[in-house]
């Protein structure tokens, strides 16, 4: 087991705690740059997607995983960016300068929303996010000469300063450089003051606000960092589907998003990335699964919703730490074999006074 003894608080909020970080995320990187030439273009595409899914993941992660506000409308800000991409860049606005403006244009709107939701929190709050993203999924199907409509919106090819992408390989690249940039900017937000603002908020309200955080303004920075981050998968995911309708941004979508952040493992950064993969691996797996069943239950229309609820049950009762707690779990009892103990990682039910005065 590796011990490591910190002498200086830089040490601390280093990036790579260790030589074995440096070596396996370094391998990781190898093996996704060399994935163009080892995966068929199917497998690439899904790929693509699951990096996608990891940026969105990552903004409402920071939202909900570490600031403790939920979120159940968020394929709204992932429509924004969306929309806002294929309109601009359908104009002749060069791709990075769109994303940008994409991105923006869905941190307004996350500012828009998390102004209002100041006064609330918890299921309210909830209600709040899905009533906005209800209205956006509504501007988006009558707002028919920007958006098209209900008979959606053809999206161009990434192209900027004359440089067309329009294979699978260039814009996986794109993705992938876009995921890395991203994945680094959170991890250095969350070792700077206002990360760790934005845990305290997620910890105790009251204790925050005593040690002179500013609620309101922590708050809606974060909703704008999330929303931003959402804007900028959903500009990538414009491109990648190159064909944009309202329905792809609704209620379900926000559901999917909110379950991938759950399944992969509230509070962690690796967390956004594992639920990723598992949202766009359990479609593959049922539909590969699904012939060997009874026509009964294979044929079903209801299935996947099924299969989704059945999972998140499952996780919620036996695993709530999501799936990086269970590899955190099976890391720790291979390096301390034979001495690990079953109860070591037991919930406790902690909680500050001040919270139980409420």
């Amino acid at each position: 087991m590796r011990f490591i003894f910190k002498t200086s608080y830089e040490q601390d909020i280093r990036l790579a705690k260790h030589g074995g970080h440096v070596f396996w995320y370094s391998l990781l990187l190898l093996g996704l740059f060399a994935a163009p030439w080892l995966m068929p273009e199917y497998w690439l595409a899904q790929l693509t997607f699951v990096l996608i899914y990891g940026i969105v993941g990552l903004g409402l992660m920071l939202l909900a995983g570490f600031t403790g506000q939920v979120s159940i409308g968020h394929a709204a800000f992932l429509g924004v960016g969306a929309y806002a991409q294929g309109v601009l860049t359908n104009l002749g606005l060069p791709f990075p300068i769109a994303m940008i403006c994409a991105a923006a244009l869905a941190a307004a709107a996350g500012v828009v929303v998390g102004l209002p939701a100041l006064r609330v929190k918890g299921m309210y709050l909830g209600i709040a996010t899905l009533a906005f993203g209800f209205i956006v999924e509504e501007v988006f199907a009558r707002w028919e000469n920007m958006t098209g409509g209900n008979a959606g919106m053809q999206v161009k090819a990434p192209e900027m300063f004359g440089w067309k992408i329009d294979s699978s390989e260039g814009f996986y690249f794109i993705c992938l450089v876009t995921s890395v940039l991203v994945t680094l900017g959170v991890l250095n937000l969350l070792r700077s003051s206002t990360g760790r603002a934005l845990v305290a908020i997620r910890d105790s309200e009251i204790s925050a606000q005593s040690m002179g955080i500013h609620l309101a303004r922590y708050k809606t920075l974060s909703f704008a960092i999330s929303a931003a981050l959402a804007g900028l998968g959903g500009a990538l995911y414009a491109h990648q589907l190159r064909f944009l309708s309202p329905d792809q941004f609704s209620i379900s979508q926000s559901i999917d998003l909110l379950l991938l952040v759950v399944i992969g493992g509230l509070g962690s950064v690796h967390g956004a990335f594992l639920g990723a993969m598992f949202l766009i691996a359990m479609p593959q797996l049922i539909a590969m699964t699904k012939d060997y069943l009874p026509d009964a239950i294979g044929q079903a229309p209801g299935l996947q919703a099924v299969v989704y609820g059945v999972v998140l049950i499952a996780f919620v009762l036996f695993e709530p730490l999501g799936l990086y707690g269970r590899w955190l779990k099976i890391r720790t009892w291979l390096e301390l074999f034979p001495f690990y103990r079953k109860g070591m990682f037991k919930r406790q039910k902690t909680f500050q006074k001040s919270d139980r005065l409420k």
